[in-house]
């Protein structure tokens, strides 16, 4: 940025010249200056994403892969409907002790006693995976007779080893709805590494989508054509839900901590749900360039900011927080995504 000019500084030529220049240089337009700080900002933008993608491949991460644990296959299980939800809650419990055993046996202690958690007879969970970074689709509440049901689609790192971060923001959320409600803290792909290449990229959204819609249906013939559904998701989430959103089901989409979703308005995901965006104050996603750019082959990045006025969302006030905030309990971010689950949408405060 140049110097501003003195008080007593010469009038502006004819023409727009700038008076603050050197003398006996010429010039440049406001226009000139305006396209050069455009250009300035667009090289700074994909060097920027370019330098993201060279760091993630050579520098090293400790979101590698784990160690392969041996783990049994899924449970095999027909359609879930409200009259077969026990035995589905069951067949996954009993997969998840043998997990348990397993990891125990192999002297993976950590993943042993995270199994052995999920295999708790108060647990309830629609399907569970054990191998490598394991998959998982938990229940809070009473799915059968729920008439608001809220889906949680978490970001990245969110693995069978952390989740107990993830379902702790899915209690919090289903404590603050309250009665004939449920929460599913859905853990139905495998997520990037909040590090890596794959996170700059939409390819593990794209592989999720299919299977988060095909959620959905399922669950909506469970809960019955007249329950309320929201789907809430959170960072390299909103992106899943970006690729997922047409063809969804669900009455709302929330947005949270969002590097983008891939379209460039909420119109572009072709949907007729209602859709939301948040961010605390204290986000660091803030700072992450919106935008994509085709890099050494492959898409990078996801385009317009959900909460920008470009964008076409519902902007709810998300409070102070950072990251990993929006389902804190007592926030601002928890009361709002609780407001649009319950259909409470003229309650939402907005930022």
């Amino acid at each position: 940025m140049g110097a501003q000019g003195k008080s007593n500084a010469a009038p502006a030529a004819e023409g727009g010249a700038d008076a603050t220049a050197p003398a006996g240089s010429k010039g440049r337009t406001g226009r000139d200056r305006r396209t050069g700080r455009a250009g300035r900002a667009g090289r700074l933008r994909r060097a920027f994403l370019a330098a993201l993608v060279v760091g993630a491949v050579v520098v090293p991460v400790s979101a590698a892969a784990r160690p392969r644990t041996p783990a049994p296959a899924p449970a095999v299980l027909g359609p879930v409907t409200a009259s077969t939800l026990e035995g589905a809650y069951a067949a996954n419990r009993a997969n998840a002790a043998e997990a348990a055993r397993m990891a125990a046996a192999h002297g993976d202690r950590g993943r042993a006693a995270a199994d052995r958690a999920m295999a708790a007879p108060s647990r309830d969970f629609l399907s569970f995976d054990g191998r490598d970074a394991g998959q998982a689709v938990e229940v809070l509440g009473d799915l059968a007779h729920a008439d608001r049901v809220a889906v949680l689609v978490p970001g990245s790192d969110t693995s069978l080893d952390t989740y107990n971060r993830f379902r702790a923001g899915a209690l919090a959320l289903h404590h603050r709805l309250g009665p004939h409600t449920a929460v599913v803290a859905w853990l139905g792909y495998e997520t990037p590494g909040t590090v890596s290449t794959t996170v700059l990229t939409p390819g593990r959204a794209e592989d999720a989508a299919p299977h988060l819609r095909g959620f959905v249906r399922e669950l909506r013939g469970v809960v019955g054509p007249s329950a309320r559904i929201s789907v809430l998701c959170h960072s390299y989430g909103t992106v899943v839900c970006g690729r997922a959103a047409h063809g969804l089901d669900v009455d709302d989409i929330a947005l949270v901590g969002s590097p983008g979703t891939g379209a460039d308005s909420a119109a572009g995901l072709h949907t007729s749900a209602r859709v939301w965006a948040a961010r605390g104050a204290d986000d660091w996603v803030a700072n992450v360039p919106h935008l994509h750019a085709d890099l050494f082959g492959t898409t990078v990045g996801f385009g317009t900011d959900p909460v920008s006025p470009d964008f076409g969302a519902r902007v709810f006030a998300a409070g102070g927080g950072g990251h990993s905030d929006y389902f804190a309990r007592g926030s601002e971010s928890l009361d709002n995504l609780a407001r649009i689950t319950l259909g409470d949408t003229s309650e939402v405060t907005h930022a």
